[in-house]
């Protein structure tokens, strides 16, 4: 690319453009093609085309479904699970191998701080290498016929059996690990996948389904959809696919429902994800972890702290040592700074977006305990003490907030913090501040929400313990095992042995 050399495995994959701009083939029936036309990949950081990606066209969509519907379903199934595993781990190797591809990949393409590029980029390889883990979920059931007068001298096998092609569509937040997180319980469990990846930073999902083919997987059962979001519905209607799985905004994800129809879904939607301060809290911890909350990836995370219901006791105390920490922290260009912790929005129209929600904010009574600061797609964070009485006017309450905006409210007790967090629309997850067990025991149980963590800001991480919301935030779980539930259905098999004198009963 214009910025770094990628690595010879990829060079069959893309070609020097006129300008010298890469051009980046997709995958589609088992081989990499370009599309009917290029489309440009521009960098947050500054504005530059980085790249170019192939953009399929009508008929090379209905080639890519159909290879995978009619051979690559098939084909993966029965390529032993053995097998599976074994190509997860050489696709690990061969990310090993191109590293730092994939970190640079993620700073200019998705305009990630390096620390975070590099994070993800492990926590791929982790997911690859930990794919053994999935595989026990895939165990059935066996189901004695002794226990009903009806089926006495027979037996069932309950098994999990894969859907057959399964969609995944990925956010630009995490372009590589989301890809990941859903293609390999996928293709472990069987099934052939359309992966779709965010138009706005493609290349990662490129790469990673290069590595997915050199590592032996059945050609045709991966196709890499890189089309436009408004192209998808046809694609997301087509009875061919039998299960969903959707990383992004509530509003795309009830798009999806209505337009596929009678599927299999799992959808992880948005979230505004409250930290609750209990009076008994340690305030340096606390304000420690929110802030790490608050301000990775610049906000643009699900599961970003968006919310700070801080009990009276401890109000003040919190306040300031907020304040503080959120002093020396501001959005930095990575390609200069490699140890920066924000920063660039993925666009400008996302920045604008969040200008948009602050304005509100201060319109509607809200005090800025922070100055409101953005150039470009760069925006500074923002902490807002906003009455408890007033919250729930806000749109900064009642939207998705994808960026570094976090409303402080102050709140009588426990019951009170719980009763606004769970007014909101959403319920991904939630943290819990307090030394004392006991207390933020209760309250997780109270939270209506699909994780909480006590004494730690909220974190997917590599999918290790499930995670998934309730309410507008989404259907069904992820997670190393949880997912494969999601993407399996179960088939019972029953056994007649009636007269054959297996059973002899009393």
């Amino acid at each position: 690319m214009n910025r770094f050399v990628l690595h010879e495995m990829f060079r069959d994959i893309h070609r020097p453009g006129e300008d010298g701009i890469p051009e980046f083939k997709t995958y589609v029936a088992g081989k990499w093609v370009f599309g009917e036309r290029l489309s440009d990949v521009v960098s947050p950081i500054d504005g530059r085309v980085i790249a170019r990606v192939s953009i399929l066209g009508k008929e090379q969509v209905e080639e890519a479904i159909a290879a995978v519907y009619e051979k690559g379903r098939e084909e993966i199934r029965n390529y032993p699970g053995e097998k599976r595993v074994k190509s997860f781990l050489k696709a690990a190797e061969l990310m090993r191998e191109a590293f730092d591809d994939f970190v640079n990949v993620l700073i200019l393409d998705a305009g990630k701080p390096k620390g975070n590029a590099t994070g993800e980029t492990k926590a791929t390889i982790e997911r690859l290498e930990k794919s053994t883990f999935e595989s026990r979920r895939l165990l059935g059931d066996y189901v004695p016929g002794d226990w009903s007068e009806e089926t006495l001298e027979s037996e069932g096998i309950v098994k999990r059996e894969p859907y057959g092609v399964v969609l995944a569509i990925s956010p630009f937040n995490y372009p590589l690990f989301i890809s990941a997180a859903k293609v390999i319980p996928a293709l472990l469990s069987g099934n052939a996948v359309i992966l779709k990846p965010a138009s706005a930073d493609p290349l990662a999902a490129v790469l990673f389904t290069r590595v997915l083919e050199l590592a032996g997987f059945p050609k045709e059962s991966l196709s890499l959809m890189t089309i436009p979001g408004r192209m998808m519905d046809g694609v997301v209607s087509d009875k061919r696919i039998r299960a969903i799985t959707f990383t992004g905004s509530t509003e795309v994800g009830e798009h999806i429902i209505k337009t596929g129809g009678i599927k299999s879904y799992n959808l992880e939607l948005g979230g505004k994800d409250p930290a609750i301060v209990l009076d008994d809290a340690d305030p340096e911890l606390a304000s420690e972890k929110i802030v790490k909350g608050m301000v990775s990836y610049s906000g643009q995370r699900c599961d970003a702290i968006r919310l700070v219901l801080a009990q009276e006791g401890i109000y003040d105390e919190l306040r300031e040592r907020l304040l503080k920490k959120l002093e020396g922290i501001e959005p930095r260009n990575p390609l200069e700074d490699e140890k920066a912790i924000m920063g660039p929005l993925i666009d400008g129209k996302s920045a604008e977006y969040i200008e948009e929600i602050y304005r509100d904010a201060i319109a509607k009574g809200a005090k800025a305990l922070t100055p409101f600061r953005r150039e470009g797609n760069y925006v500074w964070p923002i902490l807002l003490e906003v009455d408890r009485e007033k919250v729930g006017e806000l749109r900064a309450f009642r939207e998705d907030v994808f960026g570094p905006l976090t409303l402080l409210i102050k709140v009588r007790d426990e019951d009170e913090a719980v009763r606004i967090a769970n007014s909101s629309r959403f319920g991904l997850d939630a943290a819990v501040f307090s030394e004392c067990e006991r207390r933020a025991r209760k309250v997780a149980r109270k939270l209506e929400v699909g994780s909480v963590f006590i004494n730690e800001y909220p974190r997917h991480g590599i999918g290790y313990y499930p995670f998934g919301g309730v309410k507008d935030s989404g259907v069904g779980r992820e997670g190393i095992g949880y997912s494969i539930e999601q993407l399996t259905t179960t088939k019972t098999i029953v056994h007649n042995f009636k007269g054959y004198g297996v059973w002899e009963y009393l």
